[in-house]
């Protein structure tokens, strides 16, 4: 990706930790996403169960809903059983209350009156198989909730009959959610199903990111763009202390500090705002940090995300000078499990934000950490410009809907051709993303505007409209 850094003024945040969400309701008609069964073999032969939701998550849930929500839950056992078995589900709130005095958080409850379990919460496994039919737990607004926060369903499961184990983090649940009631909701629906989020990774060295509201669908007049990646935040190594933090260049800066100008018209149209993080020319980088400097990490950027009020990070593996002899301490040879620790950390710290990776370089796929596949602590991957490969391998565990391809580049002209992007949403691809998006480059009318007519047509059979509107960039 193409980026231009300014290291001349430092913006660190440190001072926030030392004073210190695919997210559409699930249904039963959904492919649950598949799990890898290899984690709960046991020494002496027992058969494990384990639950997880449409998409095979197992760490948390998340759901954004409108005035009704809902999200099925799971039982999987490693072999078929021979008699019926049944896992009683229940709102239990010590559950929250255990992790957030574990994590150092204060996530509130969503209220016990608001949520239904279907079936008096209890999932069925027949005999004979060894995935059950799907248990809806539904969920309606009373109107109270705030929809700038993050609500948190707990959740117990205990098996009440079967010859199995139920797998010790499967004994309970948090589902995240979200009350946007009263937002706008930018997905965009085909024949009656959720269609392709577009992600806008845009430069802001010189675009204004409201320029993001200029491009809407003529049916229904629903924004062209999902979220907004603000490119880009960066990882830096501050030799005095031996920390590492998270730096803004002055563009990205001025951003943050004026988001209810610059961002929160976006987030009041549904999309969402996510901050890329990626190297900075030291030798510090996404790749590279230890487990103990990732979770320090991991802390720095929530308190990032919970100052500017942020949706999630996208990290990027670029511009690091990574260090391959004589490793300062708090690093270790970079590569994909360091890689990987950080996004579980990240997803540890905050599970009601978006982790999005670029799948490039080293992030092109990620292991496992402590036994938990990528693809359930990172939720979107996107991989490079025109590229359009299948990442079920190289993120074990995450819906194909979340995989982004063909990617475009708008300040070099990489664009998409209309037969590519519409061959990727039948093939249940539903991700994309378009980079450094400028209506007042001199390519706009011949390149920009076009591609992004082809995107409307490919992903949603609709027309794009542009309301001429040109924000130039306005802050100092």
């Amino acid at each position: 990706m193409k980026y231009f850094n300014d290291m001349n003024l430092k913006y660190w945040i440190a001072a926030f930790v030392l004073s210190g969400s695919l997210f559409a309701s699930c249904s039963d008609d959904i492919v649950v996403g598949k799990v890898d069964e290899s984690r709960y073999e046991t020494g002496d032969g027992s058969v494990m169960g384990y639950i997880s939701d449409s998409f095979g998550k197992r760490m948390f849930s998340n759901v954004d809903f409108r005035s009704t929500g809902d999200i099925s839950f799971y039982l999987r056992t490693t072999a078929k059983l021979g008699a019926a078995a049944t896992v009683a589900v229940s709102y239990d709130e010590t559950v929250l209350k255990d992790y957030n005095a574990e994590n150092g958080t204060a996530y509130e409850a969503f209220p016990q009156s608001e949520v239904t379990l279907e079936n008096d919460g209890t999932i069925n496994l027949p005999v004979g198989i060894a995935q059950s039919p799907g248990m809806k737990i539904s969920f309606v607004s009373d109107g109270s909730l705030s929809s700038d926060k993050d609500y948190v369903i707990p959740l117990r499961m205990k098996v009440t009959s079967g010859d199995f184990k139920l797998a010790e983090q499967d004994q309970t649940r948090l589902i995240f959610v979200k009350d946007l009631t009263g937002i706008p909701d930018c997905t965009k629906y085909v024949d009656g199903q959720p269609g392709v989020k577009v992600f806008s990774c845009m430069e802001v060295n010189d675009a204004n990111p409201l320029g993001n509201l200029s491009f809407t669908l003529k049916s229904n007049g629903k924004p062209l763009f999902d979220a907004l990646i603000l490119f880009s935040a960066n990882i830096n190594y501050d030799p005095e202390t031996g920390r590492v933090y998270v730096f803004n260049n002055e563009n990205v800066q001025a951003i943050l500090d004026h988001r209810d100008h610059y961002l929160k018209p976006l987030q009041d149209r549904g999309i969402k705002i996510i901050l890329g993080i990626m190297g900075n020319h030291d030798r510090s980088g996404v790749a590279n940090l230890s487990d103990e400097t990732a979770k320090d990490f991991a802390k720095e950027v929530k308190a990032m995300c919970d100052a500017y009020h942020l949706d999630g990070i996208f990290v990027d593996d670029e511009y690091s000078s990574y260090e391959y002899s004589n490793i300062t301490p708090g690093f270790v040879y970079p590569g994909k499990d360091p890689a990987a620790r950080l996004c579980y950390e990240v997803k540890k710290a905050q599970p009601d934000r978006w982790i999005v990776v670029y799948a490039y370089s080293t992030t092109s796929s990620l292991p496992s950490v402590d036994g938990v596949q990528s693809g359930e602590f990172v939720d979107y991957a996107l991989e490079d410009y025109g590229v359009a490969s299948d990442l079920t391998s190289s993120f074990p565990g995450m819906p194909k809907s979340n995989m982004g391809q063909y990617s475009q580049e708008f300040y070099q002209g990489r664009t998409a051709t209309e037969a590519n992007l519409r061959k990727m949403r039948d093939n249940g691809y539903l991700s994309h993303m378009i980079f450094s998006l400028d209506p007042n480059r001199a390519n706009f009318e011949s390149v920009q505007l076009p591609a992004m007519q082809r995107v409307a047509s490919a992903f949603y059979d609709d027309e794009l409209v542009f309301d001429g509107v040109k924000y130039p960039k306005d802050w100092n």
